[in-house]
C-alpha cells in the first residue's frame, strides 16, 4: 500500500510542477538570462549525472574501468566521432578494462 501511495505523491508532484510551468509569464521566459540558464542547465544536469555515475559506488569515490570508458567517450568526442561510434568505444574499452581484472 505504501508504494501505491508514493506513486500517488509522485504523479501529483509531476503534475505541479508542469503545471507551475505552465504559469510562469511569457515575459520572464523572454529575459537573457533566462534563456540562457535554459540553454545551459540541461548539460550541467548531464555532465553531472554522469560524473556521479562513473565515480561512485554507493557512498564512496571509486576510479574504475568505467572512468576509463568515459575517457575514451572524452576522445571519440573530441575527434568528432559520431554518437554511436562514441558509445562503442566507451562500452569496449570499459569492458576491456574489466576483463583485465581492472
Amino acid at each position: 500500500m505504501n508504494v501505491w501511495i508514493a506513486i500517488g505523491l509522485t504523479v501529483v508532484g509531476c503534475y505541479a510542477v508542469k503545471l507551475a510551468g505552465l504559469l510562469v509569464p511569457a515575459g520572464a521566459l523572454e529575459r537573457p538570462l533566462v534563456r540562457r540558464l535554459a540553454a545551459l542547465l540541461p548539460v550541467a544536469l548531464l555532465a553531472a549525472l554522469t560524473a556521479q555515475q562513473t565515480f561512485s559506488t554507493g557512498s564512496a569515490l571509486v576510479v574504475d574501468a568505467r572512468a576509463a570508458g568515459l575517457a575514451a567517450a572524452g576522445l571519440a568526442l573530441l575527434l568528432r566521432a559520431p554518437f554511436l561510434v562514441v558509445v562503442a568505444a566507451a562500452v569496449v574499452v570499459t569492458a576491456g578494462v574489466r576483463a583485465l581484472g581492472g
